[in-house]
């Protein structure tokens, strides 16, 4: 758990980091793939973790302007990528600004449960890595190579020594 807001951006702005590597990786037609008929877009999640950083800290009282046009999914890749970035790194000063590490200890109703804001925190990283997972199997199912987040992709196993296993 988060005790300073430092230790929050840390690792706010490695999971930022690694975020950002994935969409890296998308492509303009990438954004219309999905899992099946009625489901999202690879391009509506990725703007839905994005545009929603704002209003997810804006629920808790950090004051924060909301993405603009955020009712729209982008067609750019690049552009979703972009405000990734941007928003990721205004969280970030917004947090510092606003927040102290006395802040962290503060107990706030969360979606019906009552945590800490540094359990709200860490609820905004599971947000997005939950999502990041579900931006790699659409970008697979596009005919793309994930970056590796946590690890390599499987195309990368074999500069380790190791080989996929049998099928």
């Amino acid at each position: 758990m988060y005790v300073t807001i430092a230790d929050f951006i840390r690792e706010w702005d490695r999971e930022a980091l690694l975020t950002q590597k994935v969409l890296e990786g998308l492509t303009d037609d990438s954004l219309k793939q999905k899992v099946y008929p009625e489901g999202r877009t690879l391009g509506r999640i990725t703007w839905h973790f994005t545009s929603s950083i704002p209003d997810y800290l804006t629920n808790f009282g950090l004051k924060m302007d909301s993405v603009k046009n955020e009712e729209s999914v982008p067609t750019s890749a690049k552009g979703i990528v972009e405000t990734f970035k941007k928003i990721s790194s205004y969280a970030s000063q917004v947090i510092e600004q606003q927040w102290t590490d006395e802040s962290l200890k503060k107990v706030q109703n969360a979606f019906g449960r009552e945590e800490t804001n540094a359990q709200i925190l860490m609820g905004l990283i599971k947000h997005i890595v939950h999502h990041r997972g579900q931006v790699t199997v659409l970008m697979r199912q596009a005919g793309i190579k994930p970056f590796g987040v946590y690890g390599p992709p499987k195309e990368d196993w074999i500069y380790l020594g190791v080989e996929n296993p049998p099928l």
